[in-house]
């Protein structure tokens, strides 16, 4: 098997004992802004919290970058008015998005609960397994 120079695929997303998953850094030349290093994530949740930011009408400018691919984390860069701190609004955006999610939970157990497949009127133990003759020529 030949070696190569990628990471162990574990350490791109578990946080190991004492690593900190989030770091502030002020932005000392734009009021009322801050830059948020998150560790261990990628485009998924930096796109989902910048949009939910930017769903907040304290919040000016929210966007992020990952500064290379093989470097597990995002900075997100936030902006407010200067009614709500930047880290209050990530904050804010992150409750919202976990309400979204037990929401979206909720309602798809609700939604299949106690419901009856249609398997096309076959039991599943007597089902016949899946044939098609697309091939029937190889």
């Amino acid at each position: 098997m030949a070696s190569s120079n990628l990471p162990d695929r574990q350490s791109l997303y578990v946080l190991q004992d004492g690593e900190r998953g989030l770091e502030i850094i002020e932005d000392t030349k734009i009021p009322n802004a801050a830059t948020f290093r998150v560790y261990k994530q990628d485009h998924t949740l930096a796109n989902l919290l910048r949009a939910q930011l930017l769903e907040d009408k304290t919040v000016i400018f929210a966007g992020y970058k990952v500064p290379h691919p093989l470097e597990p984390y995002f900075l997100l860069k936030v902006q407010t008015n200067g009614t709500v701190a930047p880290s209050d609004a990530v904050k804010g955006a992150c409750a919202a998005i976990i309400n979204t999610v037990v929401n979206l939970q909720k309602r798809f157990e609700d939604q299949f609960r106690d419901k009856e497949f249609d398997l096309g009127g076959v039991e599943p133990t007597t089902a016949q397994p899946y044939y098609s003759d697309a091939y029937a020529d190889f």
